[in-house]
């Protein structure tokens, strides 16, 4: 019986996941046509951006002292002390401040879609947008992809600027490390490239939080149990999304031998 339940519960989630795919093509074309409520998107991006700041501004600060701790102590004992802030940079950059970013929205506001949006199919307030010949597309999930888009780029650059500070904080206070020799470090292993790349991973990020949110959300059936369950299937899935995409993002955006094998061709 569990092994039988084990393959239902597969089989709904791939269609879920189907749906979600086609809900995404539908949020494209849409925005094409120009379908936008400017008020819903304006208030979804607050929910998204200033509500989300603090954790994730905490979160990165921390994030950034932690792994300055880890790291400075090994490269001084190379006689490498110059490079923790590049490092530190580095991984921020293409890493810990986008991936982290859109962990943290994924569990605070993707989540929230789904509860609300479920709420609102299991009490048919999706089927009265119909009658009112109001798309839920149009009216729910385009603003909230909107602000995904928008604000997770943001708050992906404020991340790796506050986690930068706490690194550099640390590097000088515990390990003697100047603050204008660790700019520098972080100046130098740094390129456009590296910096443009994080928000434009958030924007990715952003998008597929929204998107299956949203679908989990108008696929919720099962009065309150139901949208327990989308809520939390919705989460787990949008951080499978982040994980696999972060996975092909950095293949394709990181490819190459980098500064000192391009310098020595």
């Amino acid at each position: 019986m569990s092994q039988h339940t084990l393959i239902s519960n597969l089989g709904l989630w791939g269609q879920r996941m189907i749906i979600a795919v086609l809900l995404g093509g539908q949020v494209f074309i849409h925005l094409l046509s120009g379908r936008i409520h400017r008020r819903n998107v304006i208030e979804q991006m607050v929910v998204v951006g200033p509500a989300s700041l603090l954790v994730v501004l905490l979160t990165a600060s921390f994030v950034g002292m932690v792994f300055t701790i880890q790291v400075a102590r090994e490269f001084l004992a190379f006689g490498a002390g110059n490079a923790v802030g590049g490092v530190l940079a580095i991984a921020l950059t293409r890493e810990l401040s986008p991936v982290l970013t859109a962990v943290i929205v994924a569990g605070r506001v993707g989540s929230a879609f789904a509860a609300e949006i479920g709420t609102m199919q299991v009490t048919e307030q999706i089927d009265a947008l119909y009658m009112l010949k109001t798309d839920p597309v149009d009216y729910l999930v385009i603003p909230r992809v909107l602000a995904c888009c928008l604000m997770l780029p943001v708050l992906t650059i404020l991340s790796l600027i506050t986690g930068m500070t706490g690194g550099m904080l640390i590097s000088q206070s515990l390990y003697n490390i100047p603050q204008h020799l660790f700019i520098e470090s972080a100046r130098n292993f740094l390129t456009p490239w590296d910096i443009c790349t994080a928000p434009l991973k958030g924007l990715v990020f952003g998008a597929l939080i929204a998107v299956i949110g949203s679908s989990w959300g108008l696929t919720t059936r099962g009065g309150a149990k139901g949208v327990g369950q989308s809520t939390t299937t919705a989460v787990v899935t949008a951080l499978l999304a982040i994980f696999i995409s972060d996975f092909f993002l950095s293949w394709i955006l990181f490819q190459g031998t980098g500064k000192t094998g391009s310098g020595s061709l």
